[in-house]
């Protein structure tokens, strides 16, 4: 009788995983397929057609200089925010998980309150201190920069520092007692245990940047500064054609395609390293960073 228990319960479980990946996805695959409608609808199924994404000179994606311009920007601000953000984010970390005492969890808690702290309120904040306090730093990319990298650190910080606490200290300690410097152990021994971590990082960092909306239309300076979001935002409101679910779908590839370069990376780094697995042990190292 309890194994019939256990066995119900094991496929209710079962259908509200499936149920959960089924309600998340098939919103995202109606959009992607409605970019390729030769009409102008996004609800009603006009034919297959490429039309808003190369072959309309004037309203698709590749032909709007508008849209154009906010791909760019987009891209520009997620890879340079990643550049930043990644080694910032692992030193906080290192740094914050070795700090002793009294005030070690204060220290914790601080570098990961970006995560639980309104996005509207950080942009707001911002907004404030970039137009009242520090006028020196122009509306437009240079704000919306530091925006993404003061909301995104703690994204860093709290991965990596996770990794530190199953890690533990006991590999640095056995390194230092072999002879290494303090340097050495964190370099040869430390880092390429976080490797996982950092490439798990890399794909959250980049996917929250690229789909950021709030920040970077608080710290906007105008079309010039207009990325994916905000274009989409303002194509909403103007009357949306399925150009919109095209450029929806770019984030989509955009943020898939990072995820598979740094599995790529990963697994190249697990074979010159002598481990075995492949993808499939890349993609288990960036999901379970915590084993």
């Amino acid at each position: 009788m309890d194994i019939i228990v256990k066995r119900n319960k094991g496929s209710a479980l079962v259908y509200i995983v499936w149920g959960y990946i089924i309600w998340s996805l098939v919103p995202v695959i109606i959009a992607v397929i409605y970019s390729f409608n030769d009409g102008r609808s996004r609800t009603v199924w006009q034919g297959f057609s490429l039309r808003w994404w190369f072959t309309d000179p004037y309203a698709s994606v590749f032909h709007n200089p508008e849209t154009r311009n906010a791909i760019i920007n987009s891209l520009i601000l997620a890879f340079i925010t990643l550049l930043v953000v990644t080694p910032l984010g692992i030193t906080l970390a290192i740094g914050s998980q070795r700090i002793r005492g009294r005030g070690s969890h204060i220290v914790q808690g601080l570098t990961s309150a970006p995560l639980i702290t309104p996005e509207i309120v950080v942009g707001a904040a911002l907004l404030i201190t970039f137009t009242r306090l520090f006028t020196a730093v122009p509306l437009g990319f240079v704000a919306q920069l530091l925006g993404n990298v003061t909301f995104s650190l703690a994204s860093v910080v709290v991965i990596v520092r996770a990794r530190l606490v199953s890690i533990g200290p006991s590999f640095e300690e056995a390194a230092r007692d072999l002879g290494a410097t303090r340097w050495q152990a964190l370099r040869h021994v430390l880092l390429p245990m976080l490797w996982p971590s950092v490439m798990a990082s890399l794909v959250v960092v980049f996917a929250t940047v690229i789909d950021d909306f709030v920040i970077t239309s608080f710290l906007s300076s105008g079309i010039n500064s207009e990325t994916v979001p905000l274009r989409i935002y303002s194509s909403v409101k103007g009357g949306a054609t399925p150009a919109l679910n095209a450029l929806a779908t770019l984030l989509v590839l955009a943020s898939f395609t990072v995820l598979i370069i740094g599995l790529f990376g990963l697994s190249t780094w697990r074979k010159r390293h002598g481990e075995h697995g492949g993808l499939r042990a890349a993609l288990a190292d960036v999901t379970q960073i915590e084993n």
